[in-house]
């Protein structure tokens, strides 16, 4: 469910207000082999399963066995001897960690692995004498010498896309249009999303397998999906999906961006598919940094990069915008590239209207999904 990063598929947000006490669903009520794990969110538990995937190279069929693309139940297979191992190398390197760093989070399953089953022992001297790979930091810790002020970078981004006093005039916008996901190279399925500046949104994408819904009510959220594609139908937004959804909300209606982030700095110049842009981090109110990178010519947002804390490690999320149209004066994004360590997905709209009435109704709890009905024989 990363794809809630999206622009028009984040979810929204209201600045200060408190999320509702709602008791999560944690890892061992779901998955009842867990034993290394135990303790975090179901939300969390399957991050932490996208980060050994992205660290390994591996994916979910690699350590739980074939049966586990279309059985929930067989997750919970210890014969897989990848299985027993991971939970060795998690009790490890948390040992590492307290022993050396003082618990802090300095060494992960990515440190050796790279994205190999195996890590590399051996130095490479192609990589040595190779020309150096420049590797951004995950975090800036300060404002690069010579770059211009972030106010002076995001004023240039809030003009591009229409001006504050126009964006301020936004009360609302809806969105119709498809998705595609990563896994799926064929099939494209319709999405409707909806948004409030107060802070409510819902974004629903219609598949045979059943609706999967991501829906923010002004104080708490839900994310829901067919249960042949989730352990748990309904979640309930942990804090820190919430923390993340007031970053989304502020992109969504851009005129609250600068206040929806602290300490701004804008690192060194860089590029993305061969075009100047220049990166700009602010933090989130719970403290996780967020890049925001914006075309050096014409100032729109190009990517953002955020970052949530699993047991095991920090996991991105990255979203990539184009095709800008004007609507209403207001330039959106119509295409949406949502990649993060188990999936991506493409969003395509087609059509978007600011200033709607919307129904309240459509922020509420969603409903489990279920699938449609086969189609009658003829």
């Amino acid at each position: 469910m990363g794809a809630a990063a999206a622009w028009l598929l984040a979810v929204a947000s209201v600045a200060g207000q408190a999320a509702p006490a709602q008791r999560p669903v944690m890892a061992e009520d779901v998955f009842k082999s867990v034993q290394v794990l135990k303790g975090i969110t179901v939300n969390e538990f399957m991050q932490t399963m996208g980060f050994f995937s992205a660290s390994l190279g591996l994916n979910c069929t690699s350590c739980h066995g074939e049966d586990s693309g279309s059985d929930w139940a067989s997750y919970a297979d210890d014969k897989p001897l990848r299985k027993q191992t991971t939970r060795r190398m998690v009790l490890m390197v948390n040992a590492l960690n307290r022993a050396s760093f003082q618990g802090r989070q300095v060494v992960t399953c990515y440190s050796c692995h790279r994205g190999d089953i195996r890590p590399q022992i051996i130095p490479s001297l192609e990589v040595q004498y190779a020309e150096p790979a420049y590797i951004e930091p995950d975090e800036l810790s300060e404002q690069a010498p010579r770059a211009p002020a972030a106010d002076q970078v995001l004023d240039k981004y809030l003009q591009a896309v229409g001006g504050v006093p126009r964006l301020a005039g936004i009360s609302s916008m809806s969105a119709t249009g498809v998705r595609q996901d990563y896994d799926d190279l064929i099939e494209k399925y319709p999405v409707e999303v909806f948004a409030r500046v107060t802070g409510q949104h819902a974004t629903t994408v219609r598949s045979r397998n059943g609706d999967r819904s991501t829906v923010f009510d002004g104080t708490g959220g839900w994310i829901a999906a067919p249960l042949s594609e989730v352990p748990v139908p309904v979640l309930p937004m942990t804090a820190e999906e919430l923390d993340a959804a007031k970053v989304d909300a502020a992109l969504f209606f851009p005129a609250t961006l600068k206040l929806a982030l602290t300490q701004w700095r804008v690192g060194f110049p860089t590029t993305i598919d061969n075009r100047d842009v220049l990166l700009v981090q602010g933090f989130s109110p719970a403290g996780s940094p967020v890049k925001l990178y914006f075309d050096r010519e014409s100032g729109l947002l190009t990517r953002l990069v955020r970052y949530s804390k699993t047991i095991v490690g920090r996991v991105p999320t990255k979203v990539d915008y184009g095709d800008y149209r004007d609507v209403s004066g207001v330039k959106i994004p119509f295409r949406v590239v949502t990649t993060w360590t188990d999936g991506r997905s493409v969003t395509e709209l087609s059509d978007v209207r600011v200033n709607v009435a919307i129904d309240t109704s459509r922020f509420g709890r969603p409903a489990v999904p279920v699938p449609l009905p086969e189609p009658a024989a003829r």
